[in-house]
């Protein structure tokens, strides 16, 4: 989350008009996150986020996001939930913006990962993908390998800004994924941005997952592989065997895995690694002046690569390599 687009009271008050959700309390901008402009909107009748989208959002996909955030609150799934206006529309324009208020969560992010909460969001993650078996509507995934080419590109001639080696590294790397990538995965609805402070936990329990704005139709072992990389590495860039253990267990415990998503799990960990090199270098090197937010680190995910590009079998992620 973050904050793009600055909105006046004035702006504000119009907006609510056509909602019935009471009068504003309270407004600020949360200064988290690099996709969309986002504010804590307090009313007399409760708690709300107010998001303008922003940057990679295309207008129409937000529908697709809506809807899912709809279909999965129905299945029981801890999501938000848009809140419509008066005429039954929960996308509308705000500062030029497309815009959507949606229902407030409860809980925090955790700043420390322990085992447990990797477990528990093992379990959330396979009932959120099964819960998507039913969703109608389709969109592909426009930041999995065939969109990876055209962003590295954009990058390539100042990758030597962060280190100046990247560009050869980046390259090779990406021509190999492109030539190794599965074709014949399980698909579903898959999160596809599951870091730490898309998921809240509350008194020691999982209490609900937000950010649904990258979400999309694509291998579900692949939003396994994005959690791999966003909670199961230390800070001094260590792999925690157990995390990632207990991620998997946790996960195929409730939808077991097939052998050949369990085998290609490492393939799909370093695509999952460039994925989050590239956007990372992207938003580095054309980052917006004055917005309340700091880009993201790239080479993070470039430690992240290295390590997965050793991993020989899935040993490395703590299952003995069967389903």
């Amino acid at each position: 989350m973050a904050v793009y687009t600055e909105v006046s009271d004035q702006e504000l008050t119009t907006f609510l008009c056509d909602y019935d959700i009471g009068l504003a309390v309270s407004f600020k901008g949360i200064a988290e996150g690099v996709e969309n402009s986002n504010y804590l909107l307090r009313t007399d009748r409760g708690t709300f986020i107010l998001t303008l989208y922003e940057k990679r959002v295309e207008a129409e996909d937000l529908p697709y996001f809506l809807g899912l955030m709809d279909h999965l609150a129905g299945k029981g799934i801890a999501c938000p939930i848009p809140i419509h206006g008066r005429d039954g529309k929960a996308l509308r324009e705000l500062c030029g913006r497309p815009s959507a208020i949606i229902s407030f969560l409860k809980g925090m992010w955790p700043r420390r990962i322990e085992p447990y909460h990797c477990a528990m969001l093992g379990e959330a993650m396979a009932k959120m993908h099964l819960a998507g078996n039913s969703f109608v509507m389709k969109r592909e995934n426009k930041l999995s390998v065939a969109g990876w080419r055209s962003l590295f590109e954009s990058c390539r001639t100042r990758a030597h800004e962060i280190q100046n080696d990247l560009e050869e590294i980046m390259e090779d790397e990406l021509a190999q994924l492109e030539e190794s990538w599965p074709t014949d995965l399980p698909v579903g609805i898959i999160h596809a941005d599951l870091f730490p402070d898309n998921v809240f936990f509350l008194g020691g329990t999982l209490s609900g997952l937000i950010d649904f704005y990258f979400a999309c139709n694509d291998f579900l072992a692949y939003d396994l592989a994005i959690c791999l990389n966003a909670w199961c590495f230390e800070e001094d860039g260590s792999f925690n065997v157990t995390k990632a253990n207990r991620l998997l267990v946790e996960y195929s415990r409730v939808r077991p895995l097939e052998k050949s998503e369990v085998d290609i799990l490492p393939l799909l960990a370093r695509g999952s690694a460039m994925r989050f090199l590239l956007t990372r270098l992207y938003d580095q090197l054309h980052h917006p002046e004055g917005a309340m937010v700091n880009p993201k680190d790239p080479q993070e995910y470039l430690g992240k690569l290295r390590f997965h590009q050793q991993v020989k079998d899935v040993t490395a992620y703590g299952l003995d390599g069967t389903p």
